[in-house]
């Protein structure tokens, strides 16, 4: 059975870890803090795949920001990693294969698989987290667009430059979806600069009437997104994962979000592939495990 050295790259730490053609985790997750620039980069995964490239088939990295529909290079900067990043040439780092696929595309495609969109050709994931991030199954196949950068989760919830995001435009779903728009929307709400999302949370777990509000208010942003979402692509699932995905009341979603479509109706459930889907899903789509090896180029 072939096997993928799997690495996960994101703006404060890196994972590794060898994933088999099962998507299953079969050594342990090593994990690092991400170096502050980019010769540092460049010299972690060497490192990595120095000491596990004689034991795997081909080498798989989840990273953040767009990746080319080659899958071997970075489109741009995501600006929470280090300068020049996006150029790195990844080929370069070992004489097997290297895969290169966005965190949030390889997480969709691990769901997609083995996880909680499994037998439907048609899905989308959504990461709420810091960012949101997002990954779309059309027909069984990894949507990329014309470029690689298809599923950035920037389309406007309003028009009249209420909050900057942090693309640079305003009213992205981002800015109001995230851990951070949960911040701005409390802090709205409350008008407390202070206020913080744990702060939010704590406060709605223990029925604060203020926190159950300023929650509630963030949920129905999240709705109305994925109200969007599902007239755009009919997706038979959306999947929620990331930090902050945890707390939301994926029913309730799936009842108000098929009230509002105007498309068949669709399920919002949760992912369940974990932390490590990134690495999961890059490895699986770096050894074309799937259909066509995933893609809709």
């Amino acid at each position: 059975m072939r096997k993928a050295l799997a690495i996960d790259i994101g703006g404060t730490k890196i994972y590794n870890t060898i994933v088999n053609e099962k998507g299953e985790i079969i050594a342990d997750v090593k994990k690092q803090p991400t170096p502050k620039t980019f010769d540092e980069i460049v010299c972690a995964f060497k490192s990595i795949i120095s000491q596990f490239e004689k034991d795997v088939d081909m080498i798989a990295i989840s990273t953040c920001g767009a990746v080319n529909n080659s899958n071997d290079g970075i489109l741009g900067s995501t600006g929470n990693i280090a300068k020049g990043y996006p150029d790195m040439d990844f080929k370069s780092l070992s004489k097997k294969k290297v895969f290169v696929e966005n965190d949030a595309n390889a997480a969709a495609w691990a769901e997609h698989i083995i996880g909680a969109s499994k037998g439907a050709s048609d899905s989308i994931m959504i990461t709420l987290g810091t960012g949101v991030g997002g990954g779309i199954i059309i027909n069984n196949r990894l949507f990329k667009g014309k470029s690689g950068a298809a599923g950035e989760m920037h389309f406007k919830m309003r028009t009249d430059k209420h909050r900057k995001c942090t693309c640079g435009s305003y009213d992205c779903f981002e800015a109001y979806a995230s851990g951070p728009g949960l911040k701005r929307t409390a802090q709205e709400i409350s008008k407390n600069p202070d206020i913080t999302t744990y702060d939010v949370i704590d406060g709605w777990k223990n029925n604060d009437p203020m926190m159950t509000e300023i929650f509630n208010k963030w949920q129905d942003d999240i709705q109305q997104g994925l109200v969007g979402l599902a007239n755009l692509f009919d997706p038979e699932v959306i999947v929620l994962s990331g930090s902050m995905g945890e707390f939301v009341d994926t029913d309730l979603l799936t009842v108000n979000v098929n009230k509002e479509i105007i498309t068949t109706p669709t399920r919002v459930v949760k992912a369940i592939t974990g932390n490590y889907s990134g690495m999961i899903g890059a490895a699986l789509l770096a050894m074309g495990a799937g259909s066509d090896e995933g893609y809709n180029g």
